[in-house]
Parts: C-alpha cells; structure tokens; sequence
C-alpha cells in the first residue's frame, strides 16, 4: 500500500482547474466501452508477425516483455490514474511531477508517437484490403497510387467523425474491439479447423524452450515490450470524458491484461503454424495467414475475406482511438497557453476540439504520404514504426521516472514493489530506444535506416523545444497585458 501524505497545494490547485475545464465534456466513456478500448488500442495485428520472427521462442520473450514491461506499466498508470484521474492523462502527471517544459516535451512526444502510428494504418488496410480480395488483388500490395486513395479517405472519414466526439467514435471503437476479438478467435482457432487436411508440425502454441538472446531476438523482444505491451496509459488522456475514472480507467486495465495477453501468446502461435519466420509480412500478418489456411476451403474462404475485412475495421478503430487522444494533447496544451487557444476552441454543439482535429488529420495524412518516397513499403512501415518506438520510449522513461524521483508531488510515499515495477520499466524502455536504429528484416541501407530515424527525432524535438519557448513567451506577454 502507499503511505498517504497531505496533498500538495499543486495539486489541489491542478486538479481543481483541469476538472473545471472539463466539466463541459460529456461522460461518454463507461467500462465496457474502456475494456474493448484497452484491447483494441494494446492489441496491434502486426505485432503477432514481428514475434512470429522469434520461432518457437515466442512464448518465453512474450513472458518476459509481460513481467518486465507490460506488468510494471499497469501497475505505474493504475497508481497515478488513482491519484489524478484528470484529462490529458500523462501530461497533467508529468506537470505535477516535474515542470511545464517536461511535461510539453512528454506531450509533444506522445503526439508525435500518435502521428506516426496513425500515418502507417492506411497502408495496413490497403494489405488488409488487398489479401482479403485475394490473388487478383496482388497489384495493390506495392501500389503507392492504391496507398494514397486509402489514406486520403482515411482521413477525410475519421476528421468529419471525430468532430461528432466520443458518443459516436467510442461505437467505432466497440465494434472493431468486436471485430477483433471475432478475428483473432479466428486466428487461435486456424490450427484446429484445418488440422483435418495435414499435419502442422510447427504448431507449438506452450513451447517453453530456452530462448536464445541474439542481438536479433532482444530487437525484437524490446519492440514486443515497448511497441506491442504498451497503451494503458493513452486512455488515461480521456479521463476528463470518462464516468468514475479513477475506478473505471484502473478496472479496465486489470479486465484487458490476462485477455491481451493471451491474444497475443496464441495468436503468434497460430500464424507460426503456417508461415515461417523468414516470410512473415510484418504489414499485414494476420491476413497473410487466413488467406494461406484458407486458401483451398471453396466458400469458406469467401468467410475468410470477411474477417480479413474485421481486421481493417480494428485498425479504424484503432486510428479513431488515437486521433481522439491525439487532439486532446494540444488541447490541454492551448489551456496552459503552452500552445495558442486556437487549438482549445470547442464546438459548439458536440464540444469537441474542432481546431485541433483538422490540425491533427492533415498532419497525419502528411506523413502518411511522405513516408513513402524513395523506399519500399515493408522499409517504410519499418522506419514509421521504429522511429514512432523512440517517441514512446522517451515518454515511458518519463513515466517511469515519477514513481522513482517524484512521486512525494502527489502526497504520497511509492511503496517499494511500485519503485521496482518503475526501474524494470525504465530500463526496458532505455533498451528499446536503443534498438530502434537496428531493423529486424533486410533493407537496403542499415546507416540511413539509422539516420533517418535520428533525424525525425532530432527535428521534431527541436520543433517541440522551439513550440515550448514561444508559448512560454506568448504566456509572459499575456500575463503582463492583464497586469496593465
């Protein structure tokens, strides 16, 4: 248990600000909602592929992401979320806890995380759209003209969706955690559907084999750990639009946990039975498996292409997901005039933050479309992917550091498992970060792999330094006209 202290006159002081401003937001967000949410949002379809590059020792790097990542993460966020259940989530902590400038810099690099993420699901659902059609449909898989009609829609869908708020994007979310949780049943179940037309000796669901720690395999386990174990502390940002959230958010989180992780033990299991580890397409690897098992069944495979489909739907929920978190960031920003209040203006009739929604989408779309000059589309999604692992990383350390350094702000004491919880996580987090610059499969150039990555890091921090220092000035010029 924590040893409770006084609160801090800080953090009544937040509290009691960011819980007035949110006061205008509806309470959309119940449990159920929350649960399929944390499923939809942690449980990402192509992170089975990149496990699926361990072989058969799968399982025990999966363990082990989960006890020293994926364990300690819950723990921090259920014990912050506790203590300040207040909207934008991680940032309002990191102010608490630290200062202004980190906490920006932790948003600035969530933010940036979100845009990444989100510019790569388009070309998700292309692989998705492209295997469920089947073999006429090869000419998508590189076809960038393809990319960019999928992206543009995209964008277009979710912008004019999320200007309606949560009372219709938490239903978006509800059906594809649906429709993920029916597609990968789907992907467990395979080896037993078609066990009656051959043998499948790779399917080895529990092997508990020594695991062998190559450089390869702590790649791949950091990005299992950081990449795919991660995301309870995203729905914490929409607390503010959450009824109860300090019971509802820390009960989902334990609700999700065995259910994620079992997803995700069994369903790596399933696409190892039918694709080897050197073929898996990182993009799309639950589609590459459905339509392989299925590929002789007649009609069934039309059923096939269906749940292929239920895929693609998951990953629009997952972009709804966070693109609603990724506009309330500069929102809570714009009310500590860290950003301009451009983007904190709200809608009239939904209240949501109009402004910031068509910053976020032309922002994502950009980068959706820009990713892909001079690459192939598997080196494109590698470098979108492990450079938005650096963002993340970044914050983790962050995240990780307020029970270590901080956490007396919050007028507590941590209790020593939490302190423990907190240096497992950092530490994985730091060697994640690391590897970000190794990719896992064959590119044309291993260095400017490297140097691309550091680049967008290293711009868009110094854009997020430069944003800081001229709201810190726009703050000082507001302050002295009230003064005067």
């Amino acid at each position: 248990m924590a040893e409770t202290e006084d609160p801090t006159p800080e953090l009544a002081a937040i509290e009691q600000e960011v819980e007035a401003r949110s006061a205008v937001f509806k309470k959309e967000l119940g449990l159920f909602d929350l649960v399929l949410t944390q499923v939809v949002f942690v449980v990402g379809t192509v992170w089975v592929g990149w496990a699926a590059k361990l072989g058969n020792h799968q399982m025990a790097f999966w363990l082990l992401a989960i006890v020293t990542f994926y364990l300690p993460l819950a723990a921090v966020v259920i014990f912050l979320n506790n203590r300040m259940p207040l909207e934008g989530g991680l940032y309002q902590w990191a102010k608490l806890a630290f200062n202004d400038f980190i906490a920006f810099m932790v948003a600035w690099n969530l933010w940036v995380f979100g845009i990444l993420v989100m510019s790569g699901i388009g070309l998700i659902i292309k692989k998705n759209i492209a295997y469920a059609i089947g073999p006429r449909a090869n000419w998508m898989h590189e076809n960038r003209k393809m990319t960019t009609l999928v992206c543009v829609v995209l964008m277009i869908t979710i912008i004019a969706a999320s200007r309606r708020g949560l009372a219709l994007g938490k239903w978006v979310q509800n059906v594809g955690g649906i429709f993920l949780l029916v597609t990968f049943a789907t992907l467990i179940l395979l080896p037993f559907i078609t066990a009656g037309r051959g043998t499948l000796e790779n399917y080895h669901p529990f092997s508990t084999s020594m695991p062998e720690f190559s450089s390869l395999n702590i790649n791949i386990f950091s990005k299992l750990a950081v990449g795919a174990l991660s995301g309870f502390e995203y729905i914490a940002i929409m607390a503010g639009e959450t009824r109860a959230p300090a019971r509802n958010i820390s009960r989902s989180v334990l609700i999700s946990a065995p259910i994620i992780a079992a997803m995700f033990i069994l369903g790596t299991a399933s696409v190892l039975a039918f694709v080897k580890p050197e073929d898996v397409d990182l993009i799309g690897p639950i589609p590459q498996v459905l339509s392989r098992a299925f590929a002789s069944f007649g009609w069934v495979s039309m059923l096939v292409s269906l749940t292929i489909f239920g895929v693609a739907a998951r990953q629009i929920a997952l972009m709804s997901i966070y693109f609603a978190g990724n506009t309330r960031l500069p929102m809570v920003a714009g009310w500590d005039d860290l950003l301009p209040a451009w983007f904190a203006r709200l809608h009239k009739r939904y209240k949501t933050p109009v402004n910031s929604i068509l910053f976020v989408g032309m922002v994502t779309l950009a980068f959706s479309l820009a990713s892909l000059i001079g690459v192939k589309e598997q080196e494109a999604f590698q470098i979108q992917d492990n450079a938005a692992t650096v963002f993340y990383a970044l914050m983790y350390m962050v995240l990780f550091a307020i029970p270590l350094v901080a956490i007396r702000r919050f007028g507590v004491k941590a209790p020593l498992w939490l302190k423990i919880a907190s240096a497992s996580g950092f530490a994985v987090s730091v060697l994640a970060l690391f590897y970000t610059m190794i990719p896992i499969t064959n590119v044309d150039s291993p260095g400017m792999f490297a140097l691309k990555i550091i680049v967008v890091v290293v711009i868009a921090n110094g854009i997020g330094v430069l944003l800081f220092v001229l709201g810190q000035r726009r703050a000082a010029k507001s302050d002295a006209g009230s003064v005067t």
